[in-house]
This record gives C-alpha cells, sequence and structure tokens, in this order.
C-alpha cells in the first residue's frame, strides 16, 4: 500500500549519531521532518543538512525536531554531523528497512549506472504521527525553506 498523507508514518527505530535509539513513537506530540539522504559527504546531501542546520533554530522554536537518514553507519554520521557542526541526529539504516518502509529505497541511476540506494525524500510527520506531507525527489538547496514554509502554514 503506498503512502499518503494523513495516514499512521511506519513507525521505526534506528540508532542515531551518539548510538542512542530514536523511536517515532517517542515523538509524539512535536512535529517531525524525517528526511532521507543518499549518502554522507556528497555535494547535494551536504547542501541539504547544511540547509536544515542553517533553518534548525527557526524550526526548533516551532517544536520541530529534524531527522536524518541514509544506510551509512554510524561513524560515518558522526564525522559528518561534527565536519558541518549539525545540531540534529542522524539515523543510521544499514539494511534500509525504514527507508523501504517510507518507500524511499529503490533502482537509482546515476552516470549511466543502476544501482539500489536511498531516495532524497522527506515526509512531515505531524505530532499525533500521521503523515502531513511527503516530499519527493527534492531539490537539496530549497529543500529545507520549503518544509520551513510548510510548517509554518501547516501549524499556524
Amino acid at each position: 500500500m503506498a503512502l499518503v498523507t494523513a495516514q499512521p508514518a511506519p513507525d521505526f527505530s534506528l540508532i542515531d549519531t551518539d548510538g542512542n535509539l530514536v523511536k517515532l513513537a517517542d515523538l509524539r506530540g512535536i512535529w517531525v521532518v524525517l528526511y532521507f539522504y543518499p549518502r554522507d559527504n556528497t555535494p547535494g546531501c551536504t547542501k541539504e543538512a547544511c540547509g536544515f542546520r542553517d533553518i534548525f533554530a527557526e524550526l526548533k522554536r516551532r517544536n520541530v525536531i529534524v531527522l536524518g537518514v541514509s544506510a551509512d553507519d554510524t561513524k560515518s554520521h558522526k564525522k559528518f554531523s561534527e565536519k558541518l557542526s549539525l545540531p540534529f541526529p542522524l539515523l543510521s539504516d544499514p539494511d534500509a528497512q525504514v527507508a523501504t518502509a517510507y518507500e524511499s529505497f529503490g533502482p537509482k541511476k546515476f552516470m549511466g549506472k543502476e544501482f539500489t540506494g536511498i531516495y532524497r525524500n522527506t515526509f512531515l510527520i505531524d505530532p499525533e504521527g500521521n503523515i502531513a506531507k511527503i516530499y519527493q525527489k527534492v531539490k537539496p538547496e530549497t529543500h529545507p525553506t520549503q518544509i520551513l514554509a510548510d510548517i509554518n502554514s501547516l501549524s499556524a
């Protein structure tokens, strides 16, 4: 069944940058920006992470948590997070189970090569745990400000 807005977001438990277990069920009562990205330390992923970093204070004031998810391990996430001074957790999904549950993993093409990987998708999850908005194939440069604008309109 395809994910749609207004339905409960698939629950998950993943390890964050510091080795803590992050469970979606524990985040009720706040907005969650769950963004999937292909790899740490790549140009698009760096732009997107920095974009969320740069608006993080504004999101936090609106009771929003940002969670980045890729298949990279926690060691890679830690280096990436420290290098960019990210104020939000990155979650490790090594077998892409959560990415698959969020329809954000599958066949991709890059420079003529086909492979499987994580899609650059984001899910805005409301305080009740439902999907408020789905963003597919986002543009890393502008996506974070789009999220902030949508949070402002949805939580107004």
